[in-house]
């Protein structure tokens, strides 16, 4: 299949979507609505409306088109797309990382039709992600279809580190006490060999901390084995590895700084070195929690 067809099939399974989700009024928008709402071109808009048309589930009305019935299994094209679980991994990933590339910031609006057309994938599993995603209060509904980003205050910010740091001291803990023949062992030289390769061109590539960042308190956190835990990251990593809502000014130097201290409880890991790995830990959250709040209070003044 082209790679043009293959996009008029996911717009057409995705448009049928929001027919079916009622995210799409009736009468439908104007063309250069639809364009903009799903990042077609018109050309697009027009095959897709024909489609629908054909199939019978628009009516033409002067120069509008008209809902007159829901979409039916037999009115989708094959399908294009991944799997439901696949597009879930998909969406939180692209997620967050629009967070961290600053595509997303407080304040913002954005569609659900947008996500989905932008993360190529079905409408439905991006409001689901985002359902589940509100219960942090930094997400609000607008309408139906449409999101807010919301801010958020020092006081948040505190909580959010006070039970962050709750976790990781208790996961750290368990971390220390597993056998030598669990595989978490291996991961963590792994990391640690990949911060020393970062730390070669840190002054570059300073943003690819965030991954790292992540990446070494989840394993970190995994430890403890508690599903509890694991949701708990979900919020932590937007606040503290992706920076929402942080001010970027001094990112390069703050990096720098915490790509040292992750190095120090790494290696203080590895040695078994327990009191080491915990005193680096809690240094390195002190100067998390200092640079967190400097840089939110900076991020609102601005």
């Amino acid at each position: 299949m082209s790679r043009s067809q293959d996009l008029r099939h996911n717009v057409i399974n995705q448009m049928l979507d929001g027919i079916e989700q009622r995210h799409i009024p009736s009468p439908l928008p104007p063309q250069a609505a639809l364009a903009e709402m799903f990042n077609i071109s018109r050309t697009t808009v027009r095959h897709t409306l024909h489609y629908l048309h054909q199939r019978g589930v628009l009516e033409k009305v002067h120069d509008s088109y008209v809902i007159v019935r829901q979409p039916a299994g037999e009115d989708r094209l094959a399908d294009v797309a991944l799997p439901i679980a696949e597009q879930a991994a998909r969406v939180e990933e692209a997620f967050f990382q629009m967070i961290n590339q600053r595509q997303l910031l407080a304040g913002d609006n954005f569609s659900e039709l947008q996500l989905a057309q932008t993360m190529r994938v079905s409408p439905v599993v991006v409001r689901e992600f985002l359902l589940r995603f509100m219960r942090y209060d930094l997400l609000e509904p607008i309408r139906r279809g449409h999101w807010r980003m919301k801010k958020f205050d020092q006081a948040y910010a505190e909580q959010l580190f006070e039970l962050r740091e709750m976790l990781e001291t208790h996961a750290l803990n368990r971390f220390i006490n597993l056998p030598a023949s669990d595989e978490r062992w291996i991961r963590i030289r792994d990391l640690l060999d990949r911060h020393r390769e970062l730390r070669d061109s840190i002054a570059s590539s300073y943003r690819r901390f965030a991954e790292l960042d992540k990446a070494m308190h989840t394993l970190i956190l995994s430890a403890a084995n508690n599903v509890f835990f694991n949701q708990s990251m979900e919020i932590i990593s937007v606040i503290f590895h992706s920076h929402y809502q942080w001010d970027e000014s001094d990112l390069k130097q703050r990096n720098i700084i915490a790509l040292e201290e992750h190095m120090a409880i790494l290696t203080a890991m590895i040695h078994r070195q327990d009191l080491n790995a915990q005193r680096a830990l809690h240094r390195h959250l002190a100067t998390a929690k200092s640079s967190m709040i400097r840089s939110i209070n900076q991020y609102q003044r601005n």
